[in-house]
This record gives structure tokens, sequence and C-alpha cells, in this order.
């Protein structure tokens, strides 16, 4: 039995179509192959070279290395060699870096081309892929360049997740995890009641679990697209999270498992969560394979990466805390005592 759902989703004038459960295949009806090019992750063009039969492509070597303006600029080259012009789509085919370039890439090539993607990875079908936030790094600090444009389609095909490592499915988990934690306790409950079909890919509950993610990304991307108010729930656990990511180049999954652990304990002082339903987090994340704790951590280069996330405003960061399962809050939080909070809840 096969799971599909379209939702077409509108945010300003830019209109996005998300086909949820759908064949790749079906890309040739969205854009024209003559005038499409495929940018494709390394390892999909290895373990999935049919998708590549026909179109014009450029391979894009895997990892967060990827996301720099030293790729950029290989990339408008090669387009520009191509003779790529404004009538031309991009299509991204990979996970969350590819999705992060290409949008980045369509948005400042020739001042915007069309694009869409193709995620082939759970953290891309249930995030990257969703709500046009793109970008690159700039050293150490993740996600410091980029635009906020909507994709025209992304196609989200299951199967094409089946070649993933047992790695690549943990990082989507935390991030279904996240979205249970901040807006949805009875999503919660289903991981909890569920863990087994999800993590051997039953399609029925796979299917949930995308659809679930996509509708709560879009309602929140909905109502703060450029991220002003409530879709900074969906930094819940990322701003601990990306540091460490980038201190220690880490899996996304993994870091950001750490950082929900770390923020509960926050909201467990700051906006009332209970030690029991830290535990009860902590007891998720476990069951889905990823960590709550890590060795020690350089913390002066944690606390440099932290002092220049994107949520910092003055001396002040603004922190995703949890009041209870199911519902977040913003904390601004002085840094200063931040500095003197962090380094007790490791």
């Amino acid at each position: 039995m096969s799971f599909t759902k379209l939702i077409h989703h509108t945010i300003g004038q830019e209109v996005t179509d998300y086909y949820v459960g759908y064949s790749w295949e079906q890309l040739r009806e969205l854009v024209p192959v003559d005038r499409t090019v495929l940018l494709v992750d390394e390892q999909v063009a290895r373990y999935h070279p049919p998708l590549l039969d026909g179109w014009q492509t450029c391979i894009v070597p895997a990892g967060e290395a990827s996301k720099s303006w030293d790729m950029m600029h290989s990339l408008i080259d090669i387009l520009c060699q191509m003779q790529v012009d404004r009538s031309w789509h991009l299509v991204g085919v990979g996970g969350g870096v590819v999705t992060d370039l290409v949008g980045f890439l369509a948005a400042v090539y020739m001042r915007g081309l069309p694009f869409g993607f193709v995620p082939t990875t759970l953290l891309a079908q249930v995030d990257a892929s969703i709500g046009g936030k793109n970008g690159i790094d700039f050293g150490k600090y993740k996600n410091l360049v980029g635009t906020i444009r909507q994709p025209r389609f992304v196609l989200m095909d299951p199967a094409l997740l089946q070649s993933l490592p047992r790695q690549e499915w943990q990082n989507g988990f935390a991030e279904i995890i996240k979205y249970a934690c901040i807006a949805d306790h009875d999503l919660f409950e289903f991981l909890e009641h569920h863990r087994q079909q999800a993590l051997q890919g039953d399609a029925e509950t796979v299917f949930h679990l995308i659809l679930t993610s996509l509708e709560h990304k879009l309602r929140i991307v909905t109502e703060d697209p450029f991220e002003k108010g409530i879709r900074r729930f969906l930094n819940f656990g990322h701003t601990l999270g990306h540091a460490i990511e980038k201190v220690i180049e880490i899996p996304h999954g993994q870091a950001i498992s750490v950082g929900m652990r770390v923020a509960c304990q926050l909201s467990e002082q700051l906006s009332g969560l209970k030690p029991v339903e830290t535990q009860r987090i902590s007891n998720l994340l476990q069951a889905y394979g990823l960590p709550t704790t890590l060795p020690d951590l350089d913390w002066n280069e944690v606390w440099d990466c932290l002092r220049h996330d994107k949520k910092r405003e003055k001396d002040v960061l603004h922190f995703i805390l949890l009041e209870t399962i199911g519902q977040a809050r913003i904390v601004p939080i002085p840094l200063q005592e931040l500095e003197r909070m962090l380094p007790v809840y490791w």
C-alpha cells in the first residue's frame, strides 16, 4: 500500500508544492529536462545512479564543508560555463547540506532562479527542505550567510530513504522529536509507542512522521516566515547543538540531541519544566539511538560559537525552552548568566 499527499502551501506571494510519498520519477513532470541542472550529493549519485539519467548534473561533495564560499564560487562558475540563464531551474538532490547550498545558490545566481528539492535523507524530508531557509557557513559559524526564499516544489520519495545508514535515520529522528517537544504531545506519545516500527522504517509509520513534521513546520513558518517570533521555536536544542556540531564535528542529530537535553535542564530552572519530563525526553532520545551526553568539550570554542549565534541580540541570547512536553517558549538569557549556567548542566 502506498501513502501519498500533495500539499499546496503559500507564504506571501511564494507557492510551494510538497509531494509527500511521491516517486522521484515525477520530477520530469515538474521541470523541463533540457533547462534544469540537478545538483546532486555525491553519495546519492553513488547509491541512486538512475536519478541522474538524462539530466544535466553537477555532483556536490558530501559533508558540511561544501557549505562554503569556495563551493559557491565553483558552482557559479559551472553554471556560467553551462550558460544557465533565468529560464533554467536548479534542483537540489540530497540532504540538508545540498538543500541549504542549492537554495542559496538559486537565490543569488542572476538574482534568482526557480528551484526545487528532492530531499534524500529523513532529516531533509522533515526539516531542511521545508520553510525556505538556506545558506552557507562562514568559517566555524554555522549558517551565518543566507537568505529566506521558498522552493517551487519539494518531492519527497520514501524509497530514497531505504539506503540510508543508521546515523542518517537518527539525524531525522532528532528533528522529529524536536517537533514533538515544542508543539505536539500526541506526536511524542506516538514516538514512544511506535519506536520499533519507526526504527524498522515501516512505511505507514514513516509517512505519518514525515507528514506530521511537515505540517508542524509549515504552520509555524506561515505564521512567522522571517523568524521574528514563533519560528524561533524550531531552534529548540539547536542553539547549543550547532555550537557543538562545529567544534567537534559530530552528526547534526547527535549534537541537537545533546542540545535538547541541556535545554530541558535549563527549562527546569527557567520555565517550569518538571524533572520527570526531562527524563522522559532523555529516554526517548536514547531510545532512538541518540546521545544525551558527550565527552568534555573546549568550552572556549563552544562559547565563541554561541556568542556569534544568529539568535543573539546585543548581550542576550534567545533560548528556546519548554514549559511542558508540547509547549515551548522563548526566554532571553543574558550571555553572562548563560556562560555561568551551561557548564553546570553539561
